[in-house]
């Protein structure tokens, strides 16, 4: 219960005063939707329209003086439309109230889905290394939506709670015995109904994991769908798909069981209090028929408030899971957040790295608990406007290494520095506002090429676009494309060969114009062709940037000035290309000639 306050309390900041006016507007509706029904039949049968004897209730003597001061003849009309007035202006301003009642829960649902988005953008590269990518797809989703209708249940809740206190106090005045009577019959139930709502958690905590398998499995599937094709792995994987369905399904229907149990409970109940009302109020209170008439009243209005709250509660305590799953996740996301200043990732002037960068006793490792380090005991410094290639075997670390540059992760131990100047979370972020970075699996976005690019460079020019794709060799094949800079790539870019991603994300690398150019395996998907117009662009832009290049295809690094082989986390040797290929024993001399064995 103590998430949902929590989110009470984030509405509570986030509406102000238009929840307050919400409430007065439930109460006024209340007070108006009591006084339509309550006493429409007390004053008809006034000015004797019913032949009833209202025995001792009190207000009546009110109306009584009022009506006598009226024309016998307008009676009957002044009644009939004073009720008509009374009833419109309840439906006018439930009306109103509903609308404010959904521009408050929307505005609040937006800012939540602000509120997670920014987080999750804002925390550091660790914490999304840690977690799957299809958990924070359930949340923004699924979770969300749950959350939603748990926040339109608790305004809900607070409705009812308004119109049955208002109520109770109306009802109270007409026949306090009877009106605690009922009160009684509803606490007795709410105690019992207790274990519905127990159960009704229970099921919502298996449906948010049900709700994370699906949402992990179909992320999952769909990525390796390639995979799936080609191995004919289709039955296994709609076997998993059908198993996870029916315990979805399964989930679903037991808990309309228990909604359904609840449900039957209230409506026998009913049916009994109110066969037991008659003979109380005939037999034992002996009540005149007006008042009769009035208890029936009385309890067909308050009863179905007391199975709404009910309702209400158990519903609530299913959505309890997605309150908590939310709540966590903003905890790990404000645990883990860098604190990102705009005016630094948005710099007129981007920051140039005119030195050099360093690394001074650098330790690495993701899990604190292990004793492998992945980054073990590494110095090094890499010049401005020169080419620096990180080569080893796959796990040696080379990929965490170009993280750790760019300062994507923080070392546990060692220093790092630009320029003379130590690293700190501050200046990693302007480092990295001046970064150009090419992955080895390029990511496009399912739009046009023009859209893609100008991403990284919203102000950019048609001329910068093509000097962007002229130098990465991208050109040629875009100018073959019936719309050109405006054609659709489809998810991913999977309407373009793999090469040819590749050369567009280094477009939309350079341009950014970055300061340090930093390339994951940029010629992997490349022919011997294009390999070596690439081989061209890097030598030249080195003269304008700083450019980190890890390879496995060493035929990319040629003219690279400076060579780091890592193996096992530790550098274990350094120096030009041509140096290290001379060194016959040395890690990258094997290399070398490995990979010149497979290409003869």
């Amino acid at each position: 219960m103590g998430h949902i306050l929590l989110f009470v309390n984030k509405l509570h900041a986030f509406a102000g005063i238009k929840l307050y006016l919400n409430l007065l507007c439930m109460i006024i509706i209340s007070l108006l939707d009591g006084i339509g029904i309550f006493l429409l039949v007390p004053m008809l049968s006034l000015i004797g329209i019913f032949d009833v004897h209202l025995g001792n209730v009190s207000f009546t003597s009110i109306f009584d003086a009022m009506l006598r001061t009226i024309p016998t003849a307008y009676q009957l009309a002044v009644i009939l439309g004073s009720f008509i007035f009374v009833i419109s202006a309840q439906a006018l301003l439930q009306k109103n109230q509903s609308v404010l009642d959904a521009k408050i829960q929307q505005s609040f649902m937006r800012s939540l889905r602000l509120d997670i988005y920014q987080a999750l953008l804002k925390a550091n590269w660790i914490f999304h290394l840690k977690r799957r990518k299809s958990d924070f797809q359930h949340i923004l989703t699924s979770e969300l939506g749950r959350v939603n209708h748990g926040t339109t249940l608790f305004l809900r809740l607070i409705t009812s709670i308004t119109f049955m206190v208002i109520q109770i106090g109306i009802a109270l005045w007409l026949s306090a015995k009877m009106t605690l009577l009922v009160l009684l019959c509803g606490i007795l139930l709410a105690f019992i109904s207790r274990k519905f709502i127990k159960h009704a958690k229970e099921y919502g905590n298996k449906t948010t994991e049900l709700s994370k398998n699906y949402y992990a499995g179909i992320n999952d599937q769909l990525n390796g769908i390639k995979d799936i094709k080609s191995n004919l792995l289709e039955q296994a994987h709609i076997s998993w798909f059908h198993k996870l369905n029916h315990d979805i399904e399964s989930n679903v229907i037991e808990q309309v069981q228990v909604q359904s149990n609840s449900q039957l409970l209230y409506r026998v109940s009913s049916a009994i209090l109110i066969g037991l009302f008659i003979y109380l109020s005939l037999k034992i209170f002996h009540v005149q028929s007006g008042q009769l008439m009035i208890i029936i009243i009385l309890f067909s209005r308050l009863w179905p408030r007391f199975t709404g709250i009910q309702s209400n509660l158990e519903q609530m305590a299913s959505t309890l899971p997605a309150f908590r799953n939310l709540v966590d996740i903003q905890k790990e996301c404000e645990s883990a957040v860098e604190s990102i200043a705009l005016d630094c990732l948005h710099r007129s002037n981007p920051f140039r790295v005119k030195a050099g960068i360093e690394c001074r006793g650098v330790y690495f490792r993701y899990d604190q608990s292990q004793e492998f380090y992945a980054l073990n005991n590494i110095n090094l410094f890499i010049p401005a406007y020169r080419m620096t290639a990180i080569v080893g075997k796959s796990g040696a670390g080379k990929s965490t290494l170009i993280d750790t540059l760019m300062g994507l992760l923080r070392p546990e131990r060692g220093e790092m520095s630009v320029d003379g100047i130590r690293l700190t979370e501050e200046t990693a972020l302007l480092l990295r506002s001046s970064i150009g970075y090419v992955p080895q699996d390029p990511f496009l976005f399912h739009t046009t090429i023009r859209e893609n690019l100008m991403m990284m460079n919203p102000e950019a020019s048609e001329e910068q676009l093509w000097e962007a794709l002229q130098a990465s060799a991208a050109d040629e094949f875009i100018e073959r494309l019936l719309l050109g800079l405006d054609s659709e790539i489809g998810d991913r870019g999977v309407r373009l060969s793999g090469g040819e991603r590749q050369r567009l994300i280094l477009a939309r690398a350079l341009l950014r114009r970055p300061s340090i150019l930093v390339l994951d395996e940029p010629t992997s998907a490349l022919d011997a062709e294009n390999e070596k117009r690439i081989q061209e662009v890097l030598n030249r832009l080195k003269e304008e940037m700083t450019i980190i290049v890890i390879a496995h295809r060493l035929s990319t690094i040629r003219n690279a000035d400076q060579v780091l082989v890592l193996e096992d986390g530790q550098i274990i040797q350094e120096g030009g290309y041509q140096q290290l290929s001379k060194e016959v024993n040395g890690v990258f001399g094997q290399l070398l000639r490995y990979q010149t064995e497979m290409n003869i």
